[in-house]
This record gives C-alpha cells, structure tokens and sequence, in this order.
C-alpha cells in the first residue's frame, strides 16, 4: 500500500523498517542464472550456470579471476559484477605492492561489503543488483563468502545463490558433512552435482553452459611437515569442463541405477 512513497531511494526506511531498493537488488540476484560454491579443508570450488540472452550470442562469463589467490562467481547483473570485481583487483594489487604479500580473503570481502553498503547511505547511489561467491586462499587456509546486495557478508562451508538455487541448496545440506574431507577432485564432482540438481528437466549440463573454478593448498607429503602449495585460481571454460562433467555425471547415472535395482528387487519381493 505505501511501498511507492518508499522505494525512490535507498535511504529511506519504510515503516515497517524495509529498504524496498536493496529488495529488489535481491531480487535481480534471484533471477540471475544458479552459482554453487564449496569448502573443504584444502580447497574452495566454485561452479556455475551459464546463460545466454539468446541463440546468436554467446554465453555470459560467471566466474572471475581476481588473483592468483582468490576469485569469484556472480548471480544477478554481470555489469554489477565487473564494477566489484575490478575494484577487488585494485585492492589487491595494491596489497601486494604496499605490503608485498597477497590480500587476506576476509579483508577484501570486507572492503566491497562497505562499498555497497555505503550505497544505501547517499541518495543518489542505488544498491548493486548483484550477488557474490568469492572463493580463495590464504595463511589462515581456505574460504568461502558470501556477499549480497545490502553489503552483509558472511563466510560459508557452502552455498548457492540465483535462480532455482533451493535445489541445490537441499543436496548442500544433504551431503554437508563430507566436504570438509574432500579432495580437489570430490568437490568438484558435488558442486556439479549440486548445480545439476537446479536445473530443469528439459535441460542438461554442457560444456557450453558450465563453468568451473578452483583455489586451494596441495596435500604435502604425511610427515614431511612442510607447507601445502599453493594452487592458484584456476577457471575450467568450455571444452576443459568435459573430463569434470563425466566424472560428475557418471557417477550420477551409476547411482540412479542401483536405486533403480534396488526398487527392482524391492517389488520382485513384493510379488513373491
């Protein structure tokens, strides 16, 4: 009933204590196509949905390299996206030309939280329609963030953000407890399955409309007691998806059939 008094900036509050801008920023992140992200104790995966506006163009980039330590995946407006993304790489060149080492994950999160938050304190600025998965490396081990439109961040084991995202934020939960120990290559396979689980039926994981991204420490040697390697962000685009793809999607058809053997024999014992 009052929302139109209230929504032509982000300054002011309705009372029932409501930014109806910064809504509906959330709201473009959740018309923007599925992104799924993933800690374990070594790594930090991120995977996502690619969209294309229509069949003549090309299909929109969804993860950003932003260091050789950290990078991230977008849901909601892409050019939103490239704003905080080249501010990010600003920061982090200048952390490595003041400082000399590579920033920590949490302060650069920090700093583009205050960015956008900073949006809703001056009238002429609006909200940034785009939500974040930033996924990197550093001495305190890996980590995930979240960063949504009204500037709240919050590290995460796992999380998916965008359009029909419930679903895999259900096989998230589901098979929560097995990430902490997974390898590169078993977190790779659940966030394609968990991103698989977001789509429609009609539709299929390709590598045209797949993308994959992965930062974290290599496993030294047991009782060397030496310091992991560093694995700098690496972003699989295109063909390079497809050996992830059949890894992820075999073992997918592989469990299907044995829960189908298994209704077999169920009603075979039925009928006897």
């Amino acid at each position: 009933m009052f929302r139109n008094n209230y929504d032509n900036d982000a300054i002011t509050f309705s009372p029932q204590g409501r930014i109806f801008q910064i809504e509906y920023a959330s709201e473009a992140v959740k018309q923007g196509s599925v992104t799924v992200g993933l800690c374990s104790k070594t790594h930090v995966v991120l995977v996502a949905l690619k969209r294309n506006a229509e069949d003549l163009s090309s299909y929109q980039k969804k993860i950003i390299s932003v260091d050789t330590h950290l990078g991230l995946s977008l849901a909601g407006l892409a050019s939103d996206a490239r704003v905080l993304s080249n501010f990010m790489k600003r920061q982090a060149l200048a952390s490595k030309m003041t400082y000399g080492r590579p920033i920590p994950v949490e302060r650069i999160v920090d700093q583009i939280g205050d960015r956008a938050q900073s949006n809703t304190q001056q009238y002429s600025n609006r909200p940034y329609g785009v939500g974040l998965l930033v996924a990197g490396v550093d001495d305190t081990g890996p980590h995930l963030f979240e960063f949504q439109p009204s500037g709240m961040t919050q590290e995460m084991v796992a999380c998916a953000i965008g359009a029909r995202s419930q679903m895999a934020r259900t096989y998230l939960e589901r098979n929560l407890d097995q990430f902490a120990d997974c390898g590169r290559e078993e977190l790779v396979t659940h966030g394609l399955k968990a991103l698989k689980e977001s789509l429609n039926q009609d539709r299929e994981l390709t590598v045209e409309n797949a993308s994959v991204g992965v930062v974290g420490w290599s496993v030294p040697p047991e009782g060397s007691g030496k310091k992991g390697k560093l694995e700098g962000f690496r972003l699989y685009d295109g063909e390079e998806v497809g050996p992830l793809l059949e890894k992820a999607l075999e073992g997918s058809a592989t469990k299907a059939e044995g829960e189908k053997e298994g209704e077999a024999q169920a009603e075979s014992m039925d009928i006897s």
